[in-house]
């Protein structure tokens, strides 16, 4: 197997990348990238999160939360991650200054 990178084309919330990745390991790509879109779109239907960026930060927020949640977490892994959740919602409900 070669793991020579090769350039992927992947669309997530209607916009094209392209990343370089080993051929073997492609498909793998391609399923995070629907993943991610997914996960991006359902957070943009919410109507709660605007902008692309922010829903970037909440997609990847909310699936390393699902990861770590099928592992074994300490109680004090998760108080952490809560708190830091509710930080971020609290940040993303006030209003822009840009």
């Amino acid at each position: 197997m070669s793991q020579t990178p090769t350039t992927v084309e992947v669309r997530i919330l209607d916009k094209e990348y392209l990343v370089a990745c080993p051929q073997e390991e492609q498909e793998a790509l391609l399923r995070a990238a629907r993943h991610l879109d997914t996960k991006m779109r359902e957070i943009r239907s919410s109507g709660k999160v605007f902008g692309t960026e922010r829903i970037a930060v909440m997609a990847a927020l909310n699936i390393t939360h699902e990861l770590l949640e099928r592992d074994t977490m300490s109680d004090a892994t998760s108080s952490i991650l809560r708190a830091m959740d509710n930080r971020l919602d609290e940040a993303l409900r006030e209003p822009s200054g840009n």
